[in-house]
């Protein structure tokens, strides 16, 4: 994965980055030698959201097929919800 520095995105902005990504989908900027930030074009960004999204819908069908859900009212979720939360307080 390609790298940028601060310094690069300061000198050069745009065109550092649009020359990170020329033949890779992401690139990670570091700030004073730490790696803080990943840049990507829009499109891609958008592509994995819609993985992850994906995935969740995944999920939520396998979690309904295999009885992982509950039936209730909003305010037996509700009392549900604060129930556990005082649970995991005591513990």
């Amino acid at each position: 994965m390609p790298q940028l520095t601060a310094n690069d995105l300061k000198t050069r902005g745009v065109a550092a980055i649009e020359a990170a990504l020329a033949h890779e989908t992401e690139a990670v900027v570091s700030v004073r030698g730490t790696d803080r930030y990943v840049v990507m074009e829009l499109a891609h960004y958008h592509y994995l959201r819609e993985c992850e999204l994906e995935a969740a819908l995944a999920q939520t069908r396998a979690d309904l097929a295999a009885g992982r859900f509950h039936k209730e009212t909003p305010e037996a979720h509700l009392a549900r919800i604060q129930a556990e939360i005082a649970a995991e307080a005591t513990e």
